[in-house]
């Protein structure tokens, strides 16, 4: 039987030719066990802290910080898709399982069972689409988190919202150069 090759498949990429959620889950995840670049983060015992990194495929990518009792707040990504993992510490990620529209509206009331919740820690983290609502906490009492981010395209603009049991407002929308 003669021998048959199948020739190698380019990694997946995303519909706009960037990576992947899935590529940018594995940048994450690598550069969150890299010692030196989570060590080369200065920690702010107030405050958050963070530094941009080189993305793959020219995606937007930071190391960021988290001190005890720290989080985001309900926010998107501006359309973006992304990926997070943790490095040190343990951070909580409280998430939408539902596609929210990104554009028209200003209050939303939410359905029942749409809220999830993940503990990420030790490297682990997640990827998701470009319609992702979510907020990520520091709950522990005393310990730093640190984590690396990545999105494609780069983000536009992030959306920030307040949540009231099941309603979410649109509070806020913010341009890169307001966190940059």
């Amino acid at each position: 039987m003669p021998d048959v090759h199948t020739p190698a498949r380019p990694p997946a990429t995303g519909n706009d030719g960037g990576p992947s959620a899935s590529q940018l889950l594995d940048f994450a995840r690598r550069a969150a066990t890299d010692p030196a670049l989570v060590a080369s983060l200065p920690l702010d015992p107030e405050g958050r802290t963070w530094l941009r990194l080189d993305g793959p495929g020219g995606s937007e990518a930071w190391l960021i910080g988290w001190p005890p009792g720290t989080g985001t707040g309900w926010h998107d990504h501006g359309g973006s898709r992304g990926a997070f993992a943790a490095a040190t510490g343990e951070l909580t990620e409280q998430s939408l399982a539902a596609a929210l529209p990104t554009e028209g509206w200003r209050t939303l009331e939410l359905a029942d069972g749409v809220d999830r919740e993940r503990r990420l820690s030790d490297g682990r983290g997640r990827a998701f689409g470009p319609h992702h609502v979510h907020q990520v906490l520091n709950l522990s009492a005393d310990t730093h988190a640190v984590s690396v981010h990545a999105y494609y395209p780069p983000l536009p603009l992030m959306r920030r919202y307040s949540r009231t049991g099941p309603v979410l407002r649109l509070e806020a929308v913010e341009q890169p150069e307001e966190w940059a």
